[in-house]
């Protein structure tokens, strides 16, 4: 898994860029690019990693990745399966706001626009509320043409300053220090060893030996690189699997849960699934429930 810098193909027609994706799991490496995007996530379900953090999501989530930011939407492990046959599906809008359309977002009608999206390079994720509108608006982006292409994408960015609340960061890598591609792919590496290997007992030595350096030295340049310490990555990870089984309606109890996903016990997955997410396993899950049910009374 590298950080590709990757170029996104551009129509001379279009300033604005629709790709509509339908395949057996997503693009499957960390990656980034100069356009921002605002990817629907219409089926499946897996990991974003976007700069230094992960998210479960789930189809119908719409999120925005600021442009330059590393990203990968990686599949669970069922889409890997050959006799796995669900397709992921996936509509983005690309557009880079300093490129072609940098005129535009300078006009004064525009500014709040641009302020906002220079306010959330980090990424954000579209709030439930307004992810029906926003999902109908990208649609119309995606099926109309010239001016008209041009008109819904200037409904979408309005749509997206009027979220409800104040949307939180995918990413809380901005003060890190930007990453050389060397780098990154090392990074992309180590990123990948720990979510194929994190339901097992894995070890300092044992990554710090997956990227080819002592631990002492594994655990500057993985600090300084992510934010992170090896554990609290690994804890995240093991705590962001254990939230999608939780909400799976596998029925799985919690202590099967804890196991599955790297924990030797109990009380540790308790201690570190709070300190990670600020609730107990049972209260993050009675949230989640009460959050479907308020939504299924308003729908």
């Amino acid at each position: 898994m590298k950080v590709l810098q990757f170029t996104i193909p551009v129509a001379h027609d279009k300033s604005v860029i629709t790709d509509q994706v339908e395949l057996p799991y997503h693009y499957p490496h960390l990656h980034r690019h100069k356009e921002a995007q605002l990817t629907w996530v219409q089926k499946g379900e897996g990991t974003l990693i976007a700069g230094n953090n992960m998210h479960a999501y789930t189809a119908g989530e719409i999120y925005y990745i600021g442009p330059n930011l590393p990203h990968l939407f990686k599949s669970n492990p069922d889409y890997f399966k050959s006799e796995d046959h669900r397709p992921v599906k996936a509509l983005t809008v690309f557009f880079n706001p300093d490129g072609i359309l940098s005129s535009m977002f300078e006009l004064p009608e525009l500014r709040p626009v641009k302020q906002f999206l220079n306010q959330h390079t980090q990424g954000f994720k579209i709030p439930v509320a307004n992810c029906d509108a926003i999902a109908a608006i990208m649609m119309q982006v995606r099926e109309a043409s010239g001016s008209k292409k041009l008109l819904h994408f200037l409904e979408l960015m309005q749509g997206m300053v009027a979220v409800e609340g104040k949307p939180e960061a995918l990413s809380t890598h901005g003060n890190l220090p930007s990453m050389a591609e060397n780098e990154g792919i090392r990074i992309g590496n180590i990123y990948n060893y720990i979510m194929q290997n994190y339901n097992g007992a894995i070890t300092l030595d044992d990554v710090a030996r997956a990227a080819c350096m002592t631990s002492e030295s594994f655990c500057r340049y993985f600090k300084k690189h992510t934010g992170h310490t090896f554990v609290s990555f690994l804890n995240e990870v093991r705590v962001n699997e254990a939230c999608k089984r939780l909400t799976s309606h596998k029925f799985e109890n919690v202590s099967e849960i804890a196991f599955k996903c790297g924990f030797k016990s109990i009380t540790n997955f308790n201690r570190v699934f709070k300190s990670v997410t600020g609730n107990s396993p049972r209260e993050y899950l009675d949230n989640y429930l009460n959050n479907i049910n308020n939504l299924s009374q308003t729908a």
